[in-house]
């Protein structure tokens, strides 16, 4: 069997971050057209003075779990609109829940009943939701409507369709779209036309402007949700480990750096469970262990255990999908059990790169040596360190004297410091 090269373990490791972009964190609303009987304005940019915003509407996507970010984006969308005097603003909800305090819901719901202008929540496009805490939303508008296909959490914890949470009155209406459900706010205007079959229909004169998180909040708010966090912790650690058994500095560390680093803050706004998290930690040690022998060995084993245990209990409440759980347990079976040790054994077993080969080779540097740093022996880029106090200048020569695991000791072909317990000099 032909074996893995880094390149190829690279590969499959930066893979497991594409699945971030297939798998959206928050799914749901994307804009709305009107249908040919109420076509909706379409969106102009927003206005700030009082002037130019009078006679509108402003519609914004309330997608996925309500996290700091989301919340902070409701409340500004409040006080904005209260600010330019629109007609109206309409949350266009599709939400499973939330993941702050009860206090901060209970706050933006007030701030909602409270406003100067009407606050309208629709949830839709149609296979949207209104759940748990996001239902709390749809209670305190001041007119609420949900498409067909869409669900909600009732008065007493039932999930309602839309036909039975207007019967019993949890939502004021039916709405098929947003241009439908905006036609019909208070307020708003339009005029009866002749349609192009000869039919009456109605034509909006007041604006809808659509607005949706900025892009550097919309990311915050993807990296919060439940398949982006774990996927980006567990890669992220994935790549770091990874670049402790290459050669050369790659963008792995890096990539696996920034990786970690916003899984850790998605891990941190969501409920999740401390010992989980330690699981997912101990599970990358184990498998570097083996990783370094370069045979999967009793340590893979447990590694693969409280990988599967930590990625099982890691949310308190929440859960991922099965597409999400197995990529990631794929990916990380062929990257830790076949792929790395391979590497390892190949790198350490071919004739062209041995240990014994590299003793007395004479290379450069690439970056100070001073203690650690990068060199470049037969075109080949080695993690390097002084074996004595003698930085080496980027540019210099340096010879190798031993190798400690993937490190290589150098010093100065000629002037390096003495040790005097070598008899030899």
């Amino acid at each position: 069997m032909r074996r893995l090269s880094t390149g190829a373990i690279g590969t499959v490791l930066l893979g497991l971050a594409l699945v971030l972009l297939a798998a959206p964190a928050a799914p749901g609303a994307s804009a709305t057209s009107a249908t040919p009987a109420t076509p909706a304005a379409p969106a102009a940019p927003a206005q700030d003075d009082d002037g130019a915003s009078a006679g509108r509407v402003d519609v914004i996507k309330v997608s996925g779990l309500l996290d700091p970010v989301l919340v902070d984006f409701v409340s500004r969308s409040i006080r904005r609109a209260e600010d330019t005097g629109v007609v109206a603003l309409t949350l266009q909800v599709n939400s499973a829940g939330a993941v702050v305090s009860d206090a901060e819901v209970e706050a933006l719901t007030e701030q909602m009943r409270d406003a100067a202008v009407p606050v309208a929540v629709w949830v839709g496009p149609s296979g949207s939701k209104a759940l748990n805490e996001a239902a709390e939303l749809v209670a305190a508008a001041s007119d609420s409507g949900m498409a067909p296909g869409t669900r909600i959490t009732g008065p007493g914890g039932d999930t309602l369709n839309d036909d039975e949470a207007v019967a019993e009155g949890v939502v004021d209406r039916a709405a098929p779209t947003i241009g439908l459900f905006n036609v019909d706010l208070e307020g708003f205007e339009s005029n009866v036309v002749d349609g192009s079959d000869g039919r009456p229909t109605r034509e909006p004169v007041t604006q809808t402007v659509f607005s949706q998180l900025p892009l550097g909040a919309q990311v915050m708010h993807t990296v919060a949700s439940p398949p982006a966090a774990y996927l980006l912790f567990v890669i992220g650690m994935a790549l770091i480990l990874f670049e402790f058994f290459t050669a050369g500095v790659g963008v792995a560390g890096v990539v696996g750096a920034a990786f970690f680093v916003l899984g850790s803050y998605g891990l941190a706004v969501l409920p999740t469970n401390p010992v989980a998290i330690g699981l997912l930690v101990l599970s990358m040690f184990a498998f570097g262990v083996d990783i370094q022998t370069g045979v999967p060995r009793f340590w893979t084993a447990v590694g693969i255990v409280a990988y599967v245990i930590g990625t099982f209990t890691l949310y308190d409440g929440l859960s991922v999908s099965w597409i999400t759980l197995g990529v990631s347990f794929a990916g990380m079976a062929v990257a830790m059990v076949a792929g790395m040790p391979a590497m390892v054994r190949t790198r350490f077993a071919t004739p062209t790169i041995g240990r014994e080969w590299m003793i007395g080779e004479v290379g450069e540097a690439v970056v100070d040596v001073d203690p650690d740093g990068t060199v470049r022996v037969r075109d080949a880029l080695w993690r390097a360190r002084v074996n004595r106090a003698t930085p080496i200048d980027a540019g210099d020569p340096v010879k190798v004297v031993g190798i400690a695991g993937m490190i290589l000791e150098v010093e100065p072909p000629e002037g390096a410091a003495k040790d005097y317990r070598d008899r030899s000099r």
